[in-house]
């Protein structure tokens, strides 16, 4: 193992607005988790119709692709949360820490700031479907908002816990990267 990892959840400290946003997060993160076991219960529902009843499904395949695309992008606040994301600490454990603070600083103002803009093209595509009335071009014929918002949602909440975590990082309750002697 590389370093010493002193935590594992962002810590919030007695800050409000960190406490509330991870507090979003986590709730994001159930909610996910949530929806991979629905997908899962109608997966295994459209097995025993098509298997065992013989007939034909028409909307379970396009529900569970919802779903699983919905529960991963609701999903991303939490896995930032808990710093879940893959992580390659090698740079940053060989810098000095004032060094390690700026690069943690810069990292995470990029990182908002790309998720800022795939909030915004995400908002956009959704308003896009709901303004149209989009529909698919299935059986079930399913609204696509419904599942297009799931784009501005999750990438809205990711953009929320990033900025905490930079907040985070600027007040000092977060060390950067997690790494102690920041």
């Amino acid at each position: 193992m590389s370093g010493q990892v002193t935590h594992r959840t962002a810590r919030a400290g007695d800050n409000i607005f960190l406490r509330t946003v991870g507090a979003i997060s986590t709730l994001a993160g159930w909610i996910s988790a949530a929806m991979i076991v629905v997908a899962v219960g109608i997966t295994c529902q459209m097995i025993f119709v098509r298997a065992v009843l013989n007939q034909s499904t028409i909307w379970q395949t396009e529900m569970v692709i919802y779903l699983m695309i919905a529960a991963t992008l609701l999903g991303l606040p939490y896995v930032q949360r808990l710093r879940g994301h893959v992580n390659v600490d090698l740079v940053p454990i060989a810098l000095p820490p004032r060094a390690r603070y700026a690069l943690a600083v810069f990292t995470l103002g990029v990182s908002a700031a790309v998720v800022a803009v795939m909030l915004w093209y995400g908002f956009d595509f959704w308003h896009f479907a709901w303004d149209r009335g989009w529909r698919s071009e299935t059986v079930w014929g399913v609204r696509l908002w419904i599942p297009y918002m799931a784009l501005p949602a999750g990438f809205g909440l990711l953009l929320l816990q990033l900025i905490a975590d930079l907040v985070a990082l600027i007040l000092r309750v977060d060390a950067p990267f997690g790494l102690e002697g920041s």
